[in-house]
């Protein structure tokens, strides 16, 4: 009897944000060398709460400081990752409003506010594409 290997993804757990924006609009990011846009965020490091992340992943990218009490978690959503193959980002979502300008920083080239309704024409990474602007545009039609 003869065992077959599957391949595993490897798991990359990030806190990430659904960033909103005064006029109901959210910010995603374009890290350097990439092409899809997505939620701002990052890895979650050993022994760091995700809001914990969340707060300084948001800083070091976009010069946004936050307070981590204002992170309304939302939840937990997976999908393969966009720029590193045969891996899957695990997200924990959080909800944050912000009304102070951001700028890209550190490994962030481009940022963009998007109308959630749409796409904004952008090339976007599964986890957003899939998952975090479809719940987004869900719980807005719930408030309706």
């Amino acid at each position: 009897m003869s065992l077959s290997c599957v391949a595993v993804p490897s798991l990359i757990r990030i806190a990430a944000a659904l960033l909103i924006g005064a006029d109901g609009h959210t910010l995603l990011v374009r890290k350097r060398g990439t092409l899809a846009f997505m939620q701002p965020g990052g890895k979650i490091e050993p022994g760091e709460l995700p809001v914990q992340a969340l707060a300084r992943e948001l800083e070091e990218e976009l010069g946004l400081r936050i307070d981590p009490s204002q992170a309304r978690y939302l939840q937990q959503f997976s999908a393969p990752a966009a720029n590193e193959p045969g891996h899957v980002v695990q997200a924990e979502v959080f909800l944050v409003h912000i009304d102070a300008p951001v700028l890209a920083a550190a490994e962030i080239e481009e940022v963009r506010w998007i109308d959630p309704a749409g796409d904004g024409d952008l090339f976007l990474a599964p986890l957003t594409r899939d998952l975090i602007l479809p719940f987004y545009r869900q719980a807005q039609a719930d408030l309706a």
